[in-house]
């Protein structure tokens, strides 16, 4: 068996871990983002667990959930959407403990979170010489998604504080503002033949700051300009979204599997 034919397999399964980019995929993505905001404010305010506390259990399970996800041989819908809200929760609550513990400005950690993305980016591109999802192939290149990934998660939840409270924009129009960003990177992308793997990883980020307003604006009491449902109503409509779309993703993958094997 030659080297080529010998890697075919693996090369197989680490493609088929990353899902396709797709409506569906969109859509978990925000609704992954918005419970990464409420239920870290649900975990820290409402069971009393505090920053430090909530920030060692999460992390805890999203190594965990990592753990699975990169010994896993094919892409598992469940586990992998597990691992995007552990580590859309977590990059939300490092931002807060940097904010609220240790006093660093919304300012200074959009910056500093920003540089350390795009060095993230740098280097996966400087040893892969390829930033696209379709390309993630070995351990190596997933490792580097997913710090990717963490990263997008904590800059957003500092650059979507930072739009809504520090420059007093407020929730409702910080969402409108990072919805028509968005927008504008499906313009380039569809119209404008903007390269694809940077209208990706653009829209990608921008839906992170995107799902934080959203998030604070429905769990925001009214008087601070939200609509004051709480943190627990708003995480748990959006988890029961979230394992919808899953069960429905799942029960898609099986059909086609079924049908190829047939």
């Amino acid at each position: 068996m030659s080297t080529a034919t010998s890697r075919r397999p693996e090369l197989t399964r680490m493609l088929s871990k990353v899902p396709e980019v797709t409506l569906y995929f969109w859509v978990i993505k925000i609704l992954a983002t918005t419970v990464g905001e409420t239920a870290a404010d649900f975990l820290n305010t409402n069971l009393n667990m505090g920053l430090t506390g909530t920030t060692l259990i999460m992390s805890g399970l999203l190594a965990i959930a990592l753990g699975f996800q990169f010994r896993a041989r094919k892409y598992v819908p469940g586990l992998y959407w597990l691992a995007v809200v552990l580590i859309s929760i977590v990059g939300t609550l490092i931002t807060d403990n940097l904010v609220d513990n240790l006093g660093v400005s919304l300012w200074a950690c959009t910056i500093g979170f920003g540089a350390a993305m795009l060095a993230t980016f740098a280097v996966w591109y400087s040893s892969e010489k390829t930033l696209s999802i379709h390309s993630i192939t070995t351990t190596k290149r997933e490792a580097f998604y997913w710090l990717a990934i963490l990263f997008t998660f904590a800059l957003g939840t500092a650059a979507g504080d930072l739009i809504a409270e520090g420059l007093n924009i407020g929730y409702f129009n910080s969402v409108l503002l990072f919805s028509a960003m968005i927008g504008l990177v499906y313009v380039a992308y569809r119209f404008l033949n903007v390269n694809e793997v940077l209208a990706f990883w653009a829209a990608y980020v921008l839906t992170r700051p995107l799902g934080a307003s959203m998030g604070d604006l429905l769990s925001q009491p009214k008087a601070d300009g939200g609509l004051g449902l709480g943190t627990t109503v708003t995480s748990f409509v959006f988890l029961v979204a979230i394992l919808v779309v899953v069960i429905y993703m799942t029960s898609a993958q099986k059909k086609q599997a079924i049908t190829a094997a047939a």
